[in-house]
């Protein structure tokens, strides 16, 4: 026999800068209970097959595996969002794009764009706060799409659509009055892609040419042909990048630009708004 409190202390995750909230996250699916419980009843016995799940659990964040990925879900803003290997897995961070984007843009109808929406993060949490919004998520990864669909059809979010589409690609001449993005924006040589959680994580969903730019060029080129006079670009990128991107927004013609800082004190998302 097993007990919470014994399952818990002997979890040894030592690699893990959240080693006890990694325990405590895995340990409660494996039991079916929340993290609340385990702090409740220590006491309480673990059947033995609840256990083994546990156990192995354990033996794949141990192999770096993210929490995230192994229990298939993650919270992001105030929605829990199914989560899989070909997408990335939402970060704290990226609530600054969603926070910015509620601040800039009323709330009232208006149409707005998520590109490259994985999980539909993003996009999802911007419909559940905006219910006269009408918002579309894209992304060019259909597993990635389907999966964005899935999390839509949960949370009965009738105001958002996910489409396949590699940025602006399957958009025709369609315009919005808001488009916000989180591109890949890693250089090819950052060392931090072999390291921890995001070795992962999919490339393609992070690595965008020698210095990581390449996309959000993409981005900022081809969005003033799909925003309305009058809207904005947000956009999230790298702790080292808000100046080079400032300066690609200043040089497709955006006005008002300027970057972000989250809670780390980096600037972490630049948005620019298209003269009317």
């Amino acid at each position: 026999m097993t007990i919470i409190a014994s399952l818990l202390r002997n979890a040894q995750l030592p690699e893990s800068p959240t080693e006890r909230l990694d325990a405590e996250l895995l340990l409660a699916a494996a039991i079916g209970k929340s993290r609340s419980y385990l702090h409740t009843w220590p006491e309480r016995i673990v059947s033995s097959e609840d256990a083994q799940t546990y156990a192995g659990y354990l033996q794949r964040r141990r192999g770096g595996e993210p929490v995230a990925y192994i229990l298939g879900q993650q919270g992001f803003w105030k929605i829990d969002l199914e989560v899989a290997p070909h997408t990335l897995i939402p970060r704290p961070d990226t609530e600054l794009l969603v926070e910015t984007a509620l601040e800039l843009q009323p709330a009232l109808p208006a149409k707005v764009l998520d590109l490259g929406t994985g999980t539909g993060a993003i996009a999802l949490a911007l419909a559940s706060e905006r219910p006269a919004w009408q918002v579309t998520a894209v992304d060019r990864v259909e597993e990635a799409a389907a999966l964005a669909e899935r999390n839509r059809k949960r949370l009965g979010l009738a105001n958002a659509e996910v489409r396949v589409s590699h940025w602006f690609d399957s958009l025709a001449a369609e315009r919005f009055d808001l488009i916000v993005s989180n591109p890949p924006y890693i250089a090819a040589a950052d060392p931090h892609l072999v390291a921890g959680d995001v070795r992962f994580e999919p490339s393609s969903a992070l690595v965008a040419g020698a210095d990581g730019l390449d996309d959000l060029r993409v981005i900022a080129a081809q969005a003033p042909g799909h925003l309305l006079p009058g809207g904005w670009l947000l956009l999230e990128h790298g702790y080292d990048q808000a100046a080079a991107v400032r300066a690609l927004l200043v040089e497709q013609g955006f006005i008002e630009v300027a970057s972000r800082t989250d809670l780390g004190g980096h600037e972490r998302i630049t948005l620019g708004r298209l003269p009317c």
